[in-house]
């Protein structure tokens, strides 16, 4: 066993010397499903920009990606296929040009929209779309433009959403108050789709109380301020000018960069302005390759991929004098942090010092991006006073993003109002908020711990682990925001309290480590359906998938003094898994949006087994 694992370690640490680019970065694909394809094939031929090269790699992968029963899935195993997905994919593959109506694949995707209700019982982010593209009539929007303008002392305003809700949100409102919609020459009419189907959108009498808040929000202004419709309009547009990135995306997200063009078109922008066609050469550079077809990232992982990668590598015994590690290290340092964002409104005094998930990120920093920068940096950090500096602003930065119920969100701290999920939207609450989640708390007490040396006796630890214990199933699992999901979040909460000084004799160790057990495959590997994120239940994949192994290896070696045969056979699993690439290995394992976006990170057939075997061996078998 020990030459098995140094060997595989090796292995591991070979390709990623190779894979390391010029400027110290790893750049691996962040790859979804179909949506961002579909929109950036929309988006071109609504702006009649002829990038068919672009046009057709992204339809090749949109085509290659539906099911033998004309369905598209956010994920392999969804059952009967995604309606919203499906539209889009749809529409998106007839823009293209590369396919007609007539054609058996569309054929049996019209069937199935169809049949299960079509625009009516699509997700709001498709009927927007649609209504953008005038392919049907703008469904009623919960929130107006108004909005903007309701003051910060009311019960619920706009910097009550977080962040990456705010950045979608407000270019949306611009284009519904303006029931705005731009129909090109070259795209297809849809409306034989959703002829003699039900009408979308939600009822009207949902809207109205929710309107009337925010006209008891407005009439609390002074007379003078009280905001006809277009000056809510013009603070929207300032909002949005205000959050772009310098390569001209907003928030370097590819879908809040989709909606501000059009917000801008409606706002009376022309197709080329220059503040439109920056943002499209912003989002033509997120394209990656996947294979012989082309895909549209929401954004990069640069920033995450790299950090994650230097910390691995290090604790396989890469030393910081190594090339790797010093070209890795003088990247992450170049992508700190120095402006300020949305996030300092809710940590006034706390100067910029968190790292962002994207290359492309300057002023959206997050927690977990900022506790894997900061591994990353901590060795080479002892023996540098700049590094230690910047390291030390980082720290300061991430202690401050704490909620005040003791765990940690992603983004922007107490953001968690509760009439936020009165909003008539679906899933609000997921999408709008950003509360304490056990991977976020349960990562940030694992760094706390294990590299700023903060255990129990620290005040922020010990609210931290107040938070995670409260907030552990009856199962004895933990439920993770960004990953999949309950494995995910019960390494990430396992892996923190050991580090933060709990024992690991506790009783919610024990019933954690005895869930972890209870859900092992037979072939000593885990695996988890996404549809435990959208059901909030622990459903099995019925495989085994890498990441997802990796993590629950990673927690096992953390509780137990010694390796028992469930680690051992997680250990053995992933040693004959590793050069192993079928469709477990692209699972997607990462989350982002219940129920709409699920991630394969590329990245991560080598990132978790490298670490898990790692920190085995080091405790093992030093």
């Amino acid at each position: 066993m020990p030459l098995r694992v140094n060997s595989e370690l090796e292995r591991l640490t070979a390709v990623l010397q190779r894979e390391q680019q010029a400027d110290g970065s790893w750049r691996y694909c962040f790859e979804s499903g179909p949506l961002t394809d579909a929109y950036a094939i929309i988006l071109l031929r609504t702006l009649n920009i002829p990038n068919e090269p672009l046009i057709s790699g992204l339809a090749k992968r949109i085509a290659s990606r539906q099911a033998p029963d004309g369905t598209w899935k956010l994920y392999p195993d969804e059952r009967d296929g995604n309606l919203s997905t499906t539209i889009e994919s749809y529409f998106a593959l007839l823009a293209a040009g590369d396919a007609a109506p007539s054609d058996e694949r569309l054929q049996a995707a019209r069937r199935f929209i169809r049949a299960k209700g079509g625009l009516a019982q699509a997700n709001l982010g498709t009927r927007v779309m649609l209504a953008l593209t005038g392919q049907h009539p703008w469904p009623p929007f919960p929130i107006p433009a108004e909005f903007m303008l309701v003051p910060p002392f009311f019960p619920l305003h706009l910097f009550d959403l977080v962040g990456f809700a705010r950045v979608h949100l407000v270019p949306i409102m611009v284009a519904a108050a303006r029931t705005f919609a731009v129909r090109s020459r070259q795209m297809p009419d849809l409306s034989d789709l959703f002829r003699g189907l039900p009408s979308a959108g939600p009822q009207q009498p949902d809207l109205i109380w929710f309107h009337e808040l925010i006209d008891s929000g407005l009439r609390s202004l002074p007379s003078f301020l009280r905001p006809a419709r277009e000056l809510g309009l013009r603070e929207a547009e300032r909002f949005l000018l205000d959050r772009l990135e310098p390569d001209g995306t907003l928030y370097s997200f590819f879908t809040a960069t989709f909606l501000m063009i059009f917000a801008l078109l409606a706002l009376g922008y022309r197709p080329d302005h220059p503040v439109i066609i920056r943002a499209v050469r912003g989002i033509e550079r997120l394209v990656c390759p996947v294979g012989d077809v082309l895909h549209m990232q929401n954004s990069t992982s640069t920033i995450w991929d790299t950090a994650l990668l230097s910390h691995a590598l290090q604790t396989a015994g890469m030393p910081v004098s190594h090339p790797v590690i010093q070209q890795a290290t003088r990247y992450l340092l170049s992508r700190q942090h120095n402006r300020y964002g949305d996030w300092a409104r809710r940590s006034p005094g706390v100067p910029p010092g968190g790292w962002g998930f994207s290359d492309i990120n300057t002023i959206n920093p997050d927690v977990d991006d900022t506790t894997a920068a900061l591994r990353a940096l901590h060795r080479a950090g002892r023996g540098d006073p700049a590094i230690r500096q910047a390291w030390d602003r980082g720290l300061r930065w991430l202690l401050s993003m704490q909620n005040s119920d003791g765990g940690w969100p992603a983004f922007e701290r107490n953001t968690a109002n509760p009439l936020v999920k009165l909003i008539p939207a679906g899933g609000a609450e997921a999408a709008f908020t950003d509360p304490s989640t056990a991977d976020l708390t349960g990562r940030t007490l694992e760094f706390l711990g294990n590299h700023a040396g903060m255990t129990l006796q620290h005040p922020a630890v010990r609210r931290g682990v107040d938070w995670l214990l409260r907030h552990q199933e009856t199962n004895g699992s933990w439920h993770g925001r960004w990953g999949i999901s309950y494995l995910y979040g019960t390494w990430a909460a396992l892996s923190g309290l050991i580090a933060a000084g709990v024992s690991p004799d506790h009783p919610a160790i024990q019933k954690g480590v005895s869930w972890l057990r209870s859900v092992q495959n037979r072939d000593g590997g885990w695996g988890e359906s996404c549809q435990s994120d959208m059901l909030k239940r622990y459903v099995p994949l019925g495989t085994s998938t890498p990441s997802q192994t990796a993590w629950a290896v990673d927690a096992l070696t953390a509780v137990s003094r010694k390796p028992g045969p469930e680690l051992e056979a997680g250990v053995r699993f992933l040693l004959a898994a590793g050069k192993r690439r079928d469709w477990t290995s692209s699972y997607p394992t990462g989350a982002a949006l219940p129920g709409g976006f699920y991630i394969h990170y590329h990245s991560y057939r080598f990132i978790w087994p490298l670490l898990a075997l790692a920190q085995y061996r080091n405790k093992f078998q030093p």
